[in-house]
C-alpha cells in the first residue's frame, strides 16, 4: 500500500490507523476499483475493517481520531462523518453549519473530542465536544480571504482560563489566538512558524520556525523555555559516572526501548549494578519489569498497539484494558488485568456479552455451560447484567437460566420483572426479605394487571405472607379501595358459605346446597395445604387432583385426610395413588402398595402405569398377576415380549387375538414365527 497516495490518520496511544485514497491527487488506479474505500488497520498493519466512501459534500479535507477511538471525517461543505473502529457509521451526521458550507473548509485540526476547521474565507468554525455537538463560529481573526495561516494548533478547553477552546493561527511573524468572543495577537517576532504542537497538558507550545529553529514557548507566550538551533547542532551531553544514577539510567532506557533483547540487556545491567547500591529503591526495577511485560504484550504484531512508556502512563492500565476489550482481545485483556491486579469483571462480562451475540447457532444449554465456566472465575460478577444482554438479543431462555445464578436479589428481581417473570420475581423478593424489593414487585404487578384481573394479583400474594402483609399495610394508609378489593377477593370462602345458607333456606335446592358446602370445605382444606406445604398448587383443583398432588409431594397423611373428608371410594383411591406414584417414579412405594391387600381394581392399572412410564422391568412385577389371559397377552405385547404374549394368547384360544398381536411384531421375523407356530398348534386342536 503506497501511503503517498492516501490520506492517513493515526490514533493516539498506538491505536488504529485510518487510510483512504487521496482524491486531491491524480493517481493511477491499476486494478483497483474507482470507488474509494475507507480502510482501518491496527498499528501492526493488519486490516480491521473497511467501508465504501460514498458521502456527498465535496473532497475529504481531513480526518482524525477522538479519545474514544471514533474516526471523524470532514468534507469541504462542513459535513462531519463519524465511524467506529469496525468502520460502522456513527449517527447522527453532523455539520459545521450553513456558513461553513458556503465558504468551503480547507483545513482541520482535531483534538481529544473536538474539531476546529478553517475555511477559504479565513474564518474558524468549531465543534468543542463531539459528545454534545454544538457547532459554533469563532471570532474573526482579522485575516482577509486568501491570507491563510501558515499552520494552526488548538489548546483544549480544559486547559484554558476561559474554559473555551483556543485556536492558535500562525500569521506573519506571530500567532493569533482565536476564541468565541475574542481574537488576540501574541508572540510577535518569534516566527514565521511553519509547524506548531501543543503539549498534552496545554501549558507549552513547540514550534518550528522558517529558519530552522525549534522553540518551546509557554502557551501564554510570556517566555521562551527552550531554543535549539537544528543547523548548528551544538547539543552537549553530560556523562555522570555515579553508580545509582547509572542504574536509574539503565532502567529508564529499558523503559524507552522497544527492542526486547535490548530491554533485557539494560535490565541485566541495572540488576547487576543495584546489587552494589544500598540506597537504591528496588521497587522501581520490579515495576519497570512489570510495565515492560504489559507493553511487549500489546506491541506484539497480533495486537498491534505500539505504545511508548510515556503514552502508557498517560493512558493508564485500565484504559488500555478497555481498548483491548473494545477490539475483542479479551484473553490478553484478562491476562493483563490479572497480572496488574485490576478487576477482571469488566473483561469477562464484555466477553460473555460478545459471546452471546456471536453464538446464535449454539444451543442455550451448551452456551450457558461455556459462560459459567468463565464467569465463575470472577467472584461478584453480575450475572444479571449478562442475562439482560441475553434477553435483549432475543435469548429469553438463556437469560432465565443465567439470572438463576445471580446471588444478589437487588439485581435479580428487576431483571425478572423486565423479562415478564413476575411470579418468580415476587418469590425471589420475598425470599430475600428486602421490603423495598417486595414493594417494587407488588407495584409493578398491580400496575400491569389491575385493569385486567385484580383477582389474579390477590391470589398471587395470598400465599406469600410478607407480600400480603406489606400490601395490606400500604393499602390501609394510602389506598383504602385496594384493601376493600383484597378482602372481597380473599373472602371467597365466606361467599360460598353464604350461598350454601341461601340454598338451604329455600329448601328447593338440596343438591346445590350440598355442592356449595363441599366446595367451601374443599377450598378451606386446599388453602391449609398451600400454607403448610408452601406450594400454591391446590386451590381451585378437584378432589382427585388434590389427592394426586398430595401423593406427588410425598404428603400421604394429607392425601388420606382428603380421602376421608370427601368419602372417596376405595377403587378411586387406588387408581389415583397408583398413577401418582408412577408419576414420581417411586416404584418401591408402588410395589409395597400393591402388596397391602389384593387391589380392588386388580393389577391392570399397575401394569398400565409402569408401561406408560416406560419401565418394562417394573411392569413385569405385575403382568404375571393379571387374571385375564387376554389382558396378560396384550401387556406382554406392549413391552415387546413376543413369546410370553403368544403363550398367554394361546390360553384364550382366540385366533383373532393371535393375529392382531402378531401384527404388532410385523417387523420381527422371529416373533411372527412364534405366533404362526401357536396358531398351527391351535388349528390342529380344532380351534379357529
Amino acid at each position: 500500500m503506497d501511503l503517498g497516495r492516501h490520506r492517513v490518520a493515526c490514533a493516539r496511544f498506538g491505536g488504529p490507523i485510518a487510510a483512504i485514497r487521496d482524491d486531491s491527487k491524480i493517481v493511477q488506479l491499476f486494478a483497483e476499483s474507482a470507488r474509494r474505500k475507507l480502510l482501518i488497520f491496527n498499528s501492526a498493519g493488519i486490516l480491521l475493517a473497511s467501508a465504501i466512501w460514498d458521502h456527498p459534500g465535496g473532497r475529504l479535507v481531513g480526518m482524525g481520531w477522538t479519545d474514544e477511538e471514533s474516526l471523524v471525517c470532514v468534507v469541504q461543505d462542513g459535513s462531519v462523518y463519524r465511524y467506529d473502529i469496525h468502520a460502522h457509521p456513527i449517527e447522527p451526521q453532523l455539520s459545521l453549519g450553513i456558513d461553513a458550507a458556503d465558504e468551503n473548509v480547507v483545513e482541520c485540526i482535531f483534538w481529544g473530542n473536538g474539531i476546529a476547521c478553517i475555511t477559504d474565507a479565513a474564518r474558524v468554525f468549531c465543534i468543542p465536544d463531539l459528545k454534545s455537538p454544538r457547532p459554533c463560529r469563532l471570532c474573526e481573526a482579522g485575516l482577509v480571504p486568501g491570507d491563510m495561516p501558515l499552520c494552526a494548533a488548538v489548546i483544549e478547553p480544559q486547559y484554558t482560563m476561559s474554559g473555551n477552546v483556543e485556536v492558535l493561527l500562525a500569521v506573519g511573524d506571530g500567532v493569533v489566538v482565536v476564541e468565541e468572543e475574542t481574537a488576540q495577537r501574541q508572540g510577535d517576532g518569534i516566527g514565521p512558524l511553519q509547524k506548531m504542537a501543543v503539549s498534552p497538558n496545554g501549558k507549552f507550545l513547540a514550534s518550528f520556525t522558517h529558519d530552522g529553529r525549534l522553540l518551546v514557548i509557554s502557551t501564554d507566550f510570556s517566555r521562551v523555555l527552550f531554543e535549539f538551533n537544528c543547523e548548528a547542532d551544538e547539543n552537549l551531553r553530560l556523562i555522570r559516572s555515579s553508580l545509582p544514577e547509572a542504574v536509574e539510567a539503565c532502567i529508564d532506557a529499558a523503559g524507552h526501548e522497544f527492542d526486547i533483547s535490548r530491554q533485557r540487556t539494560l535490565l541485566r545491567a541495572a540488576s547487576y549494578g543495584q546489587a552494589f547500591c544500598s540506597q537504591l529503591q528496588r521497587d522501581r526495577f520490579r515495576e519497570m519489569c512489570k510495565t515492560l511485560r504489559v507493553l511487549n504484550a500489546v506491541r506484539n504484531h497480533e495486537t498491534g498497539i505500539p505504545l511508548s512508556i510515556q503514552q502508557y502512563k498517560v493512558l493508564t492500565p485500565p484504559v488500555l484494558v478497555a481498548r483491548l476489550i473494545n477490539a475483542h482481545r479479551h484473553l490478553l485483556a484478562l491476562r493483563i488485568s490479572e497480572f496488574l491486579g485490576l478487576s477482571q469483571e469488566v473483561v469477562i462480562m464484555h466477553w460473555a456479552c460478545a459471546k452471546i451475540t456471536a453464538s446464535l447457532a449454539i444451543p442455550d444449554a451448551s452456551l450457558l455451560e461455556m459462560l459459567l465456566d468463565k464467569m465463575s472465575l470472577c467472584k461478584g460478577i453480575s450475572y444479571a447484567a449478562v442475562a439482560a444482554h441475553a434477553d435483549r438479543t432475543g435469548r429469553r431462555k438463556l437469560a432465565a437460566m443465567l439470572v438463576e445464578h445471580e446471588p444478589r436479589s437487588s439485581e435479580q428481581v428487576p431483571l425478572l420483572l423486565s423479562m415478564g417473570e413476575e411470579d418468580r420475581a415476587l418469590t425471589k423478593a420475598t425470599e430475600s426479605g428486602d421490603t423495598d424489593l417486595v414493594y417494587l414487585v407488588l407495584f409493578h404487578i398491580w400496575k400491569k394487571i389491575e385493569e385486567k384481573d385484580p383477582l389474579e394479583f390477590f391470589t398471587m400474594i395470598q400465599s406469600r405472607s410478607l407480600a400480603r402483609d406489606l400490601f395490606v399495610g400500604y393499602s390501609r394508609y394510602y389506598k383504602h379501595e385496594f384493601l376493600k378489593d383484597f378482602y372481597l377477593a380473599a373472602g371467597q370462602f365466606h361467599l360460598i358459605e353464604q350461598a350454601q345458607k341461601m340454598f338451604l333456606e329455600t329448601k328447593e335446592h338440596p343438591f346445590e346446597a350440598k355442592a356449595a358446602e363441599e366446595h367451601a370445605k374443599l377450598l378451606r382444606l386446599q388453602h391449609e395445604l398451600e400454607v403448610t406445604t408452601k406450594q400454591a398448587v391446590f386451590v381451585d383443583s378437584s378432589v382427585s387432583d388434590t389427592i394426586r398432588t398430595c401423593i406427588v409431594l410425598g404428603n400421604n397423611r394429607a392425601a388420606m385426610r382428603v380421602r376421608t373428608e370427601f368419602k372417596v371410594s376405595e377403587k378411586r383411591w387406588y387408581w389415583l395413588k397408583v398413577f401418582a406414584l408412577a408419576t414420581i417414579r417411586d416404584w418401591d412405594a408402588l410395589e409395597k402398595f400393591s402388596k397391602e391387600k389384593r387391589p380392588p381394581i386388580g393389577y391392570k392399572p399397575f401394569v398400565e402405569a409402569c408401561i406408560d412410564a416406560e419401565e418394562k422391568n417394573e411392569a413385569l412385577k405385575y403382568i404375571p398377576k393379571l387374571a385375564d389371559p387376554r389382558e396378560k397377552a396384550e401387556a406382554y405385547a406392549r413391552i415387546g415380549m413376543a413369546k410370553e404374549a403368544a403363550e398367554a394368547a394361546s390360553q384364550t384360544k382366540d385366533g383373532e387375538l393371535l393375529g392382531r398381536l402378531k401384527s404388532t411384531f410385523s417387523q420381527n421375523t422371529a416373533a411372527t414365527a412364534i405366533f404362526d407356530t401357536i396358531r398351527e398348534r391351535l388349528s390342529l386342536q380344532g380351534v379357529s
